[in-house]
Order: C-alpha cells, then sequence, then structure tokens
C-alpha cells in the first residue's frame, strides 16, 4: 500500500510530461540495457528559488553514461511562501531529493545493477550520487550545513556530492528554478 504514495508524483522533461515514476524508472532501464558495459552513474539533486509570493524547488534526476551521454528529467514542488530562511530552503531540498531517492527501493536499485552485472569485468559500473546545492568554501553562506545534509545523504547509502561536484542540483535543476 506504501508503494500508491510514489504514483502521485509527475516529472517532466523536454520531451515528455507527466511521466509518472514507473515512466521514468523504464527510461532509465532502457537507457542503460542499450550499453550493459557503460560506467553509470545515477544522480538527484534539488535546487530552488525564492520568487515574489513563492519558492519554486526542482528535483533533477539524471543518469549519465561516460560513452552514451545522459537521460534526465525534473520534478517540480512550489511552496506558496517565500521561504526565506536559508536552513529552512536547503533542509526541504535534501528532503525532496531524498524523497526522490527514496522512490528507488532496494528491488528497484538490482534491477538497475543486474543490467551491468554480467559485465562489471568488462568495465561496467554504476553508482548512484547525492548532488547538494552547498559548498564547504570559506566565503558560502551555506557551509554550516555541510556535515548535515551530506550526513543525511550519506543515511541513505549514497554518495554525497556538494559543489563544485553537485552539478545536478547547482545547474541541472537549477535552470528550471527561474
Amino acid at each position: 500500500m506504501a508503494e500508491l504514495h510514489v504514483y502521485n508524483f509527475s516529472f517532466q522533461n523536454l520531451s515528455q510530461k507527466n511521466m509518472s515514476f514507473t515512466q521514468v524508472f523504464q527510461h532509465i532501464k532502457r537507457f542503460m540495457e542499450k550499453d550493459r558495459n557503460g560506467s553509470y552513474k545515477l544522480m538527484f539533486g534539488t535546487d530552488s528559488q525564492v520568487h515574489s509570493s513563492y519558492t519554486r524547488f526542482i528535483t533533477g534526476i539524471v543518469i549519465h553514461c561516460e560513452t552514451k551521454g545522459a537521460w534526465a528529467c525534473i520534478r517540480k514542488v512550489i511552496i506558496p511562501r517565500k521561504m526565506m530562511n536559508l536552513h529552512e530552503r536547503i533542509s526541504y531540498e535534501t528532503t525532496l531529493t531524498e524523497e526522490v531517492v527514496s522512490m528507488f527501493s532496494e528491488e528497484k536499485k538490482e534491477e538497475l545493477i543486474n543490467i551491468i552485472l554480467p559485465n562489471i569485468y568488462k568495465g561496467a559500473s554504476f553508482s548512484i550520487e547525492g548532488h547538494i546545492d552547498i559548498g564547504s568554501e570559506r566565503k558560502n553562506k551555506t557551509k554550516i550545513f555541510v556535515n548535515e545534509m551530506v550526513s543525511r545523504m550519506e543515511s541513505l547509502g549514497i554518495e554525497p556530492k556538494i559543489k563544485p561536484e553537485s552539478f545536478v542540483a547547482s545547474s541541472y535543476a537549477n535552470r528550471y528554478t527561474k
């Protein structure tokens, strides 16, 4: 019964609107099946932008293969107020990323790993990353949240990435927050 929640999410990209999680997962599987020897990274990240009367959050899902390019989509969430508190906004970005990551159950991850598993000795690989739109540089206002948000990603069993390596959040998702 808990799985029903998953299907209420709507994803989109430049060629498709209103995709269900099931459709997104099928796109990712088909992308990986094109090259079972590929080196794949499944990456997630969320960015936000405060507008005049609302805050827009965009979560990106990107499956990338070094030799075959990438397939990607986004999920949009609008909060009907200006979310000015930086910690609240960064924390909510991380929560939205966690929600999407959690849709990839152990069974789903296993399905993806099984695509490349017979070819790991030929160089095939699969990893999952959580991209967080924060940085640890001295001047970065978000550096005080790095340990907290990185720990949250690690608790999901995925590799956390912060700026400048968190491009799914800071570049791909960011493009759609405007």
